[in-house]
């Protein structure tokens, strides 16, 4: 405190410093009660995913996004809370709804982008390819362990010159004596430089036909280079792949991956999960934007009193409410076996195009605040621009669903 010498009265102006806002409560934001009916199973596994998040990853978060670092001690602390596996089945684990999977999702999302990403990699991607295209013995050898988060699990489909044409990949698989011999190149390939397995999909030089192999990324010939400079997903590490001569043994063949169509198989089972991802994104931005209009005060009055304040969020929950809706109503359909492609992408492009303008429109209500990581918008600021991208990107979305539109192909 500042005092003068004659008179000790205090002149520092208490009102320049700023309040330690809190943002990262958990508010209620089912607007429409598009969740209120889930079952109590599918509820225990959201809640403890929201425990999670809550508990063990938005006190560290920001500085492992800030820093850039990958925290495998929370990739393990998921493994524990059985928060890996994206619905897939495994022998020893309670059976999990793809509604469960699709609320764990969310709610990861709604802490972090990288750490959900973790998971639809680890158990959405990778787990789940083993699971339907893998034997018997290839699901008892590999996914027990990757379920508990010991083995991570890498999914690599995206080549360098073939990203949302991922059908025209030049991978070669070429058989030999005992198995295969895969060269190619790999690029944003999330646990692809972290020591596990990955997933490789390559073109079999017998029948020009897309195959699987798991490959232990200590092989011969594997580099994986961690990709820097991210300004999106930046506490996972994804990683640039060469295959040099990579030895596969038939053993690492997945017997029922013998073409694309297996793999987009494995693909159409994600997509509605990202779509659940994208509502996460957006519960976290409009939660934070609802404390911080409440907590910071301007021209005497909070900004939650002011009336363009409360239209801007008036729209962001409306825009949250039609994307809950949306997912929980194609999850449905999913869980019925009902789902189109078209509606899987139709998810996908709405739930992202939503998160985005509900980010954009949090960051701009806070002002220079909104750009601090510590304040949670901008971390999900930027990683929406990821989600927004992979697994398909808005335009190849908007072309399936185009197509299922007017019956015409505006792609090969």
């Amino acid at each position: 405190m500042t005092a003068t010498p004659e008179t000790g009265e205090n002149l520092f102006p208490a009102g320049t410093v700023e309040p330690d806002y809190v943002l990262d409560e958990a508010l209620g934001t089912d607007a429409a009660g598009a969740f209120e009916s889930v079952s109590d199973a599918d509820r225990e596994h959201w809640m403890r995913a929201r425990a999670f998040v809550q508990e063990d990853l938005l006190p560290v978060i920001a500085g492992h996004w800030d820093s850039a670092e990958y925290s495998l001690d929370l990739v393990r602390r998921l493994g524990e809370l059985d928060l890996l596996r994206d619905g897939v089945a495994v022998d020893g684990y309670p059976g999990m709804s793809k509604t469960a999977a699709g609320l764990i999702s969310m709610e990861l999302s709604r802490g972090d982008g990288s750490i959900a990403t973790v998971s639809g990699v680890q158990g959405g991607l990778a787990m789940r390819s083993i699971a339907m295209c893998g034997s018997e013995e290839q699901r008892q050898r590999w996914l027990p362990r990757m379920a508990t988060g010991e083995l991570l699990g890498a999914f690599a489909l995206t080549e360098p010159t073939h990203g949302s044409d991922s059908v025209s990949l030049e991978t070669r698989a070429t058989r030999v004596d005992g198995g295969w011999l895969l060269n190619g190149e790999k690029k944003w390939i999330g646990n692809g430089s972290m020591g596990g397995i990955t997933v490789v999909w390559a073109r079999s030089d017998e029948d020009g036909q897309v195959r699987g192999f798991v490959v232990p990324q200590e092989s011969e010939g594997y580099t994986g280079t961690t990709i820097r400079g991210k300004l999106a997903l930046r506490a996972i590490h994804q990683a640039h792949l060469r295959f040099e001569n990579v030895f596969v043994p038939e053993e690492n063949a997945l017997p029922a991956a013998r073409s694309f169509k297996d793999t987009a198989a494995v693909l159409f089972a994600t997509r509605v999960s990202v779509a659940w991802g994208a509502v996460g994104h957006a519960q976290a931005c409009y939660e934070t934007a609802v404390q911080y209009a409440a907590q910071r005060v301007q021209f005497g009055r909070p900004l939650a009193a002011s009336q363009i304040v409360q239209e801007r969020l008036a729209r962001m929950l409306s825009e949250l409410t039609q994307i809950q809706l949306l997912v929980a109503r194609m999850t449905e359909r999913e869980e019925a076996g009902t789902l189109t492609g078209e509606q899987a992408s139709l998810a996908k492009y709405t739930s992202t195009r939503a998160a985005r303008s509900i980010a954009a429109n949090a960051r701009d209500l806070m002002g220079g605040n909104g750009i601090l990581i510590e304040h949670r918008v901008a971390r999900h600021f930027a990683d929406i621009e990821a989600l927004h991208t992979y697994e398909g990107t808005e335009t190849m979305q908007a072309l399936i669903i185009g197509r299922s539109i007017t019956g015409l192909s505006a792609f090969a």
